[in-house]
């Protein structure tokens, strides 16, 4: 048992080593895009300085970045739970860090309050940068601790109350999203959405997990 929760413990490394410097390169693609447009122009502004063409680009490029997580978490798994736990693991550990190397490169966002176009598929996700990454935080701590528990799996019950939560999370990001289209930020976050949603998530993976029946 021992040795296969640090053969666990290793991929979830390599798997984190992969996400931070996958988030170094999309952080990089985000400064260049800055540099040609706005400087330092608000992502919401930048969404409409940019060409048609190379905005239907940057929907493609969101797509691959999908299919690169989605391929690392599947070389990393030995089945499909152990695939979907590192999927949440790279993804919360590439967010956090694309912001990271953000403000490492450009010193932006100011504040974890600032405003930012999160994804553009199937519309764009607004929210201030708090948001994503209380939902990365989420992901990695879930992630690392069902991993370090492999005899832990989700109830029914549980999967019902996650796959809810995480409805709310992109309805507080994508409700308002047409203030993307018109070059202004929301007045303000739905934080009444987000936060039950991330409650739900929580109660999920910490109180309605059980041992896997074998």
């Amino acid at each position: 048992m021992e040795v296969s929760d640090g053969r666990v413990m290793r991929r979830a490394l390599w798997v984190v080593l992969y996400a931070i410097a996958m988030a170094a390169v999309e952080s990089a693609v985000v400064v260049y895009l800055r540099a040609l447009h706005q400087g330092t122009a608000p992502l919401t502004v930048l969404m409409h300085e940019i060409p048609a063409p190379l905005i239907a680009i940057e929907v493609g490029r969101e797509f691959a970045t999908l299919v690169m997580l989605l391929a690392v978490a599947g070389v990393a798994g030995r089945n499909t739970w152990e695939g979907f736990l590192y999927l949440a693991l790279a993804f919360g550990v590439w967010d956090i860090f694309y912001y990271i190397w953000l403000w490492i490169f450009i010193s932006w966002p100011p504040s974890l309050l600032t405003w930012d176009v999160l994804f553009l598929i199937p519309v764009p996700w607004l929210g201030p940068v708090l948001a994503p990454v209380i939902v990365s935080l989420c992901l990695v701590a879930g992630s690392l601790w069902l991993l370090g528990r492999s005899a832990l799996r989700l109830s029914r019950r549980a999967w019902v109350l996650a796959s809810v939560g995480a409805v709310l999370v992109l309805l507080s990001f994508t409700i308002d999203y047409h203030f993307a289209l018109i070059r202004t930020d929301p007045p303000r976050f739905r934080w009444e959405i987000f936060g039950p949603g991330i409650v739900m998530g929580v109660v999920a993976v910490l109180l309605d997990s059980r041992r896997e029946v074998r």
